[in-house]
Formats: C-alpha cells, sequence, structure tokens
C-alpha cells in the first residue's frame, strides 16, 4: 500500500481551534508525534515523504537505535506498513495546531503555516489535489 502524496495540498481541519499557526511544545518526557512531525519536517522541508515521515516518527516514539534500524530497516519498514496507518490528513499539525501540508512532484511535503501567503496561494492553485484535514469532532 502507498500512502504517498503527489502535487497535493492538506489543509488544516475546517475546526481547527486556532488561526495562527502554533509549534507544539514538549509535555512530559516522551515527545507526541506532533512536536516528532514538527520537528522533522520544519528542519527539513522537502526532504520526506509521507511514507518515510511516518515511519521515522515511529521509530524515534518506539525508541528504536540507530543501530537496530541500520542493521533492520526493512523488516521494522515492512512490519510498521503491514497494518493500516492513519495519513497526514489525521496529523494533529493539521487538526489542532494550524499546519497545512505540501507534497511537490516526488512526494516530498514541507509544512505551511496557516496564516501565511504561501498558504492561501497553495490553498487555491487548481494544479494541487486539495484535501481537507480530518475534523477533529465529527459534524
Amino acid at each position: 500500500m502507498n500512502y504517498n502524496y503527489y502535487r497535493t495540498f492538506i489543509r488544516v481541519s475546517a475546526d481547527c481551534p486556532v488561526k495562527r499557526s502554533v509549534i507544539p511544545v514538549l509535555k512530559g518526557e516522551r515527545p507526541s508525534i506532533a512536536v516528532l512531525e514538527y520537528g522533522l519536517l520544519s528542519s527539513a522541508p522537502y526532504v520526506y515523504t509521507q511514507e518515510e515521515l511516518l515511519f521515522l516518527v515511529h521509530v524515534r516514539r518506539e525508541g528504536i537505535s540507530q543501530s537496530v534500524l541500520e542493521s533492520n530497516r526493512e523488516a521494522l519498514w515492512t512490519d510498521y506498513f503491514s497494518r493500516s496507518r492513519a495519513c497526514l490528513r489525521a496529523s494533529p499539525l493539521s487538526k489542532r495546531y494550524g499546519w497545512g501540508f505540501h507534497f511537490d512532484d516526488d512526494g516530498k511535503v514541507a509544512l505551511v503555516p496557516v496564516e501565511s501567503e504561501e498558504y492561501q496561494r497553495l490553498e487555491s492553485d487548481g494544479s494541487l489535489t486539495q484535501l481537507p484535514a480530518m475534523r477533529n469532532r465529527r459534524a
């Protein structure tokens, strides 16, 4: 199953509680999915595909060491994607923190703050597949 998007823009959810993007902060010892996704994407826009991002977040949340990852990457990848996974439409970044996701021609993803001119431009770009993030609550 391929989880990657190409030439796609994921808008923030219709019921996102913020009007300006918010950087998620660490609460407690274990970083949240939002903190990990933000850290990876803010430091490396258009480097990861959605699959790569989801997998790296999983690796970091599970505390898989670099040596285990290097020696077992293919098996870990196969095991992780052997079950259905939520895509970035369900990410807390797009549901609660006010960040859109832009996927380029190669499927690489970058964060886009909801209040930015770039967000407005991408949201109105008819050449991109436009997808809303999932709602926080059922309508």
